[in-house]
């Protein structure tokens, strides 16, 4: 009667698993990808799907099943077309808090605004904000926790801070001894290494790791490289576990079905993030308060250009830079997208173009010197006022882009 029991239980646990596996299988393949700012068409190429982890339910929703979960998200955290924190409620997971990131957890703060406590709205639970008086999680945040989720969609990019976020994050859960979970999500800047590598020195929010502007790695590969770099605290090691998405590698161009940030509203904004983000440490718009964020560059003080543009105040940048003055610049909302993929660089004409056509030379660097921790480097500064040649201000970029373009491959988990 024992064995006839042990042989009841082996095949009970046989058919709930087989049809546990059925039901996620199915849910996959009913996702609808569908959404008002893209659609199954923006994750294929060459006739292939790329399924971000978070779609990829049966490798990490039996794990989650039980648990007591904290899910790091925001807008950019979608299984299709519904949000993640929806799905899994939907699915019977137990989401304790949300933890929110820069911009907030449904994507419409200001960059740099503060980001408080609450309660998210249509589900109740409370919202951690991890950009305002603190950006890592507490001991007490983690407490009634038995594991954290994260999924973000990053842009490749070293100053945007959703891999700071990640970094703090990944250090609490190690001095905690919580699991993480990240959902992997395509880089669509991960086809490209470029940059001055960052001067610890010049360690902030918008830099912490010894890493180019452009590091050309999902946010998987980044947490897998920060931990084995051991470049958390104390030497820390994050109990890190990864979904990785399928049908991805980083010579494809993957276009992201929801705009990460509120500006960085399409694909040639996020191709040209890396090149005029510098402009956010000087007195030179990229066209924050506009239609065409980041797309742009100009300011009162430009002589020359043959665009004007006047920011106004927009959900997402309710206080631009320049707020209701004329300015003069460059559009660049033209360039084909083909041509910003294939250069494959950070474009510095840009810089160089507006310092020379700026009249007063003296304001056109911010006293803040936001300018040294965007670029991760002191010298760049000087470099750009002395007019030195974009090759000769690359070469000292190296050795260590190169070095880093070492340390990067061993933690790839797609093919280059």
């Amino acid at each position: 009667m024992v064995v006839n029991l042990k042989i009841f239980v082996a095949i009970a646990a046989f058919f709930f698993l087989f049809f546990t596996q059925c039901s996620l299988k199915k849910a996959e393949s009913g996702i609808d990808r569908e959404s008002s700012e893209g659609g199954a068409g923006n994750r294929v190429e060459g006739g292939t799907l790329i399924a971000p982890g978070a779609e990829r339910l049966s490798e990490y929703l039996p794990l989650l099943k039980g648990k007591k979960v904290g899910a790091v998200v925001n807008h950019t955290s979608m299984v299709g077309a519904k949000h993640l924190v929806d799905t899994l409620l939907g699915l019977g997971i137990e989401i304790d808090r949300i933890f929110a990131p820069e911009h907030g957890f449904r994507g419409t703060a200001d960059a740099g605004e503060i980001i408080k406590d609450g309660k998210d709205a249509k589900t109740g639970i409370p919202v951690v904000s991890l950009y305002g008086s603190r950006k890592k999680p507490s001991s007490e945040d983690l407490a009634a926790l038995d594991l954290v989720l994260f999924d973000i969609q990053d842009v490749g990019v070293r100053f945007y801070t959703y891999i700071s976020t990640l970094t703090y994050v990944m250090e609490a859960c190690a001095e905690n001894n919580r699991p993480l979970f990240l959902l992997d999500r395509p880089n669509p800047n991960g086809f490209y290494v470029d940059g001055p590598v960052l001067d610890t020195s010049l360690r902030s929010f918008v830099g912490m790791h010894q890493v180019p502007v452009v590091y050309g790695m999902t946010i998987g590969e980044y947490a897998w490289m920060v931990n084995g770099e051991k470049w958390l605290p104390r030497d820390l090691q994050c109990q890190l576990s990864i979904v990785p998405c399928s049908g991805y590698d980083h010579s494809k161009f993957y276009e992201l079905p929801v705009k990460p940030s509120p500006n960085l509203p399409n694909m040639r904004a996020i191709y040209l993030y890396p090149s005029l983000c510098f402009f956010e440490g000087t007195d030179i718009s990229v066209g924050r308060g506009t239609d065409k964020q980041f797309q742009i560059y100009g300011a009162p003080g430009m002589t020359n250009g043959d665009f004007t543009f006047t920011p106004q105040s927009r959900e997402g940048a309710k206080s631009p830079p320049h707020l209701g003055l004329p300015c003069r610049g460059h559009d660049l909302s033209t360039i084909p997208i083909e041509d910003l993929r294939a250069r494959r660089t950070i474009n510095l004409q840009y810089l160089t173009n507006a310092w020379s056509g700026f009249d007063d030379k003296e304001r056109f660097f911010l006293k803040t010197n936001f300018f040294e921790k965007l670029a991760g480097r002191r010298e760049l500064r000087t470099q750009i006022q002395s007019q030195i040649p974009e090759k000769a201000i690359r070469d000292t970029w190296e050795p260590a882009l190169s070095s880093f373009k070492v340390i990067r491959k061993k933690y790839l988990l797609y093919p280059d």
